[in-house]
């Protein structure tokens, strides 16, 4: 996984938000899965196309966070939806 990555939500996923956090239903499997609010964003930027470094140069505006600290969150949370198989991996990217 890298920064470069860009991803979709896979074709069983159905995502919406309730308050500032954001609820995944697998429909394959029937989980649910919750983000909190900064989880809930970046969800957000995935679904709009952006990069990872795309989602961290936006947050970045968004959130007092070190970059580094941001970057490593970003691909462990993108790793943590690819492995439970929520987000389709792009090929675009490296």
């Amino acid at each position: 996984m890298n920064l470069m990555r860009k991803f979709s939500a896979a074709p069983d996923v159905v995502a919406r938000s309730v308050g500032d956090e954001t609820v995944i239903l697998d429909l394959a499997s029937g989980t649910y899965f919750g983000l909190d609010p900064v989880g809930a964003r970046m969800w957000q930027l995935m679904e709009s196309g952006k990069s990872l470094a795309e989602i961290c140069d936006q947050m970045m505006g968004e959130y007092d966070v070190a970059r580094d600290t941001l970057e490593r969150d970003a691909l462990a949370l993108a790793d943590d939806l690819a492995n439970k198989k929520l987000i389709a991996v792009s090929n675009e990217g490296g």
